[in-house]
């Protein structure tokens, strides 16, 4: 293997799913084994096959699978004490599952040999070397989990070692150093890896790390500048506790900035995708702020930032954002500059000019928006009808007169109803509607007042709502901000209000809404 390649283990679908609310289908993982495989991943652990129903029905479903490059992992761990490995139930299950990748995982830490198994530092050697041998001779490629390992290594480094060697006589392939508790720093971690990588070589030593202490990804990288030629991790960083170390940053910083390659370097222009889609199955909402991948991961808010990432990108952009398959934002904002608007109003798809002699007044509505509860980084349907006003293309498609809203509860029933009075096509039109809620009431009478004159809004849906109050210490009298979400069944864009009266609020983006599809911009 070239010095400089990597090969990238993924425990998603086992130690991902240790995560607390992380949960995946028998379909999902299916789904997630023939995407990884996509991706160019070397090694898939697919969990434990007879720990539970949902993982033996994977693991029945997985032999199905036809995989281009990726090999599936069943993870087990050593024989029992006293007990042959020939004999041990546990180890005939691995072999059961006809999965070609058996991952067993021992006890290289004194503490946990002699106070958790209740076994002797003899026994727990061979117990290591016995189960790595038996699997070994079936045909299959083992990889041992040095469980605790770098723990172990502080407390007795020549046992630490002489666990390694147990599994290395076994036959093991790979010797995976796991930091455990995830409590080490990177100089332990490079040091201690070094030290592993002397005794049996790089290309045999692999790195599992947690994140516990929020160095993940530093202790993995410190293991691969050690030697370590395997890496393991799960996407998005899910694992037990705060989660194990982040594939999706240790990629594209092994394959942009350490001079590493894998089989999936070449497709990390899909790493975003590939986030994005973890997180869609586990039923999570994307984190904005991950390195890389996350949406805010290339946004600039700061006028003079983004004036000068618009120049030259670099001057504020760690990497090119289109490696990792994200893209450069700016956002608008009371600090936004002329710059920064004009940018975002291109991105939006219309032509504004820095030295247009609206732009001042622009940026000063917009300052005076924000200080009074606005908000335009997600809500760019209403950012560009602002802009298309001072633009002068915002076009007068109806009038709003007056709208009212009564609710009622009624014999244990509650419902809104919603009086809207607005002036299209230079009539009067005065309608009512009922709905559960006063924003459904108010989103009914609204289209229903319109609906003669613009049909098109009959295919228009309100997605999501979400409230926020903005000065929590003003009790009843503080500030609300809603944004909606709306769709029609193409494309889908985000309106924001803002008020004293939270029904006000909704009326405001409700009504940005309505005017951001009429005016055509929802294809």
């Amino acid at each position: 293997m070239s010095t400089n390649s990597i090969r990238i283990y993924d425990t998603t679908l086992r130690d991902g799913t240790q995560g607390e609310g992380i949960s995946f289908s028998v379909a999902d993982k299916l789904l997630i084994a023939e995407r990884l495989d996509q991706f160019g991943i070397d090694y898939i652990e697919g969990g434990y096959p007879g720990s539970n129903p949902r993982d033996i029905a994977f693991f029945a479903e997985a032999r199905k699978l036809k995989l281009k490059h990726a090999r599936l992992a069943a993870f087990g761990s050593t024989r029992r004490p006293g007990a042959k490995a020939e004999e041990d139930p546990q180890l005939k299950t691995l072999l059961d599952s006809t999965i070609p990748v058996l991952t067993i995982v021992g006890k290289t830490w004194g503490l946990h040999v002699t106070e958790v198994l209740g076994t002797t530092l003899e026994e727990n050697l061979a117990m290591i070397e016995e189960s790595t041998r038996f699997l070994v001779a079936q045909g299959r490629e083992v990889i041992y989990d040095a469980e605790h390992f770098f723990d172990g290594y502080l407390a007795d480094p020549d046992y630490a070692l002489r666990t390694l060697e147990a599994a290395a006589r076994g036959g093991a392939a790979n010797l995976t150093l796991c930091e455990t508790n995830g409590g080490k720093l990177v100089e332990q971690v490079q040091e201690i890896t070094a030290s592993a990588v002397a005794r049996f070589g790089a290309d045999r030593i692999g790195i599992h790390c947690h994140n516990d202490s929020g160095l993940g990804v530093a202790v993995s990288l410190a293991g691969i500048t050690a030697g370590a030629r395997l890496v393991q991790g799960t996407m998005n960083g899910y694992g037990e506790r705060v989660g194990n170390a982040n594939l999706t940053t240790i990629l594209p910083n092994l394959f942009l900035k350490m001079d590493r390659t894998a089989r999936c370097a070449e497709n990390l222009g899909q790493l975003r995708d590939l986030s994005l889609f973890f997180d869609e199955l586990a039923n999570l909402r994307p984190d904005p702020k991950a390195p890389f991948v996350g949406e805010s991961a290339f946004a600039h808010k700061g006028g003079l930032h983004a004036h000068a990432a618009r120049k030259v990108a670099r001057s504020y952009e760690h990497i090119d954002p289109a490696q990792v398959g994200n893209r450069t934002r700016v956002l608008v904002s009371d600090m936004a500059g002329r710059s920064s608007l004009a940018t975002k109003a291109r991105e939006l798809g219309l032509e504004l000019d820095e030295k247009h002699p609206q732009m001042k007044g622009l940026i000063e509505e917009l300052k005076e928006l924000e200080f009074r509860g606005y908000e335009y980084e997600a809500a760019h349907a209403s950012l560009k009808l602002l802009i298309a006003k001072w633009l002068g293309k915002r076009k007068d498609l109806f009038e709003v007169e007056g709208y009212r809203v009564i609710i009622e509860r009624h014999r244990g029933d509650l419902w809104a109803e919603a009086t809207v009075k607005v002036k299209v096509g230079g009539q009067s039109v005065h309608t009512v509607a009922e709905s559960d809620g006063p924003v459904g009431a108010l989103d009914k009478a609204l289209r229903l007042a319109l609906d003669q004159t613009y049909p098109q809004l009959r295919t228009m849906t309100l997605r999501d709502y979400k409230v926020r109050i903005l000065d929590a210490n003003q009790g009843a009298g503080a500030r609300t901000r809603v944004l909606i979400e709306s769709g029609d069944g193409r494309s889908i864009w985000v309106t924001v209000g803002a008020s004293e009266n939270v029904i006000d609020a909704s009326w405001q983006a409700l009504r940005d809404a309505v005017e951001y599809m009429l005016m055509g911009w929802a294809d």
